[in-house]
């Protein structure tokens, strides 16, 4: 395990914590939002005003299993969950996009509502494998679930440093890679406001609780 992928691994337990409930807690209370913040200071009128800025999802940019392009603007404005992924993966992803199932049966009809699935294995699935395996699961069109797959060092770079998971090359793993199974909610502006394990279905009915307290905002 490098270096790299332990402190990684140690930012997406402490997300994951950071979420448990503790015992008596009202669970309408909001989200949080999660990762880095600071607070920016700026004089209006004369009078120094302070302003949270919180950490968002940076500007990326993708092929669907359409061929269509999708970015931030399509996702601008609207809840979604997004995770990591790749189509021979003998290990988490079947169970992963199991779950995943439930959330769009729940929420794939509202179109306030967006699932990003990035493949790690950009070579390898490209549009065409990502659309024959989209329609496997039973997903005929990229209406709400989009399979993306681009450069490769960009999907690593955006799921390391804006959706703080882990994603990456490793020939050590087994299928190459190495991923984490979490499943990221995103509010309408980019903020990450929750983590789940999407290889547990308890976390998972969480996220499904969870998702209509941004989408009713």
């Amino acid at each position: 395990m490098n270096n790299r992928f332990s402190i990684l691994s140690l930012l997406l337990i402490s997300l994951l914590f950071s979420q448990c409930n503790p015992a008596g807690k009202n669970e309408t209370a909001p989200l949080p939002k999660l990762g880095n913040w600071h607070v920016d200071e700026k004089t209006v009128d004369g009078a120094v005003v302070q302003d949270t800025v919180y950490h968002q999802i940076a500007e990326f940019s993708f092929t669907n299993q359409e061929g269509q392009t999708i970015s931030n603007q399509d996702v601008n404005g609207k809840v979604y969950v997004a995770d990591f992924f790749f189509t021979t993966c003998p290990t988490i992803c079947p169970i992963m996009k199991k779950e995943m199932i439930r959330v769009y049966e729940k929420f794939g009809d509202n179109p306030n509502f967006k699932i990003l699935s990035h493949t790690i294995d950009p070579r390898h699935d490209t549009q065409e494998v990502l659309k024959d395996y989209a329609q496997k699961l039973g997903i005929e069109d990229a209406q709400t679930w989009n399979f993306l797959t681009g450069d490769a060092e960009k999907i690593y770079e955006i799921g390391q440093t804006s959706y703080i998971t882990t994603a990456q090359a490793d020939q050590n793993e087994p299928g190459g890679f190495l991923h984490s199974g979490a499943f990221l909610l995103i509010d309408q502006e980019g903020h990450i406001r929750g983590v789940y394990d999407g290889t547990k279905s308890d976390q998972v009915d969480k996220l499904l609780k969870d998702i209509p307290k941004l989408l009713d905002k």
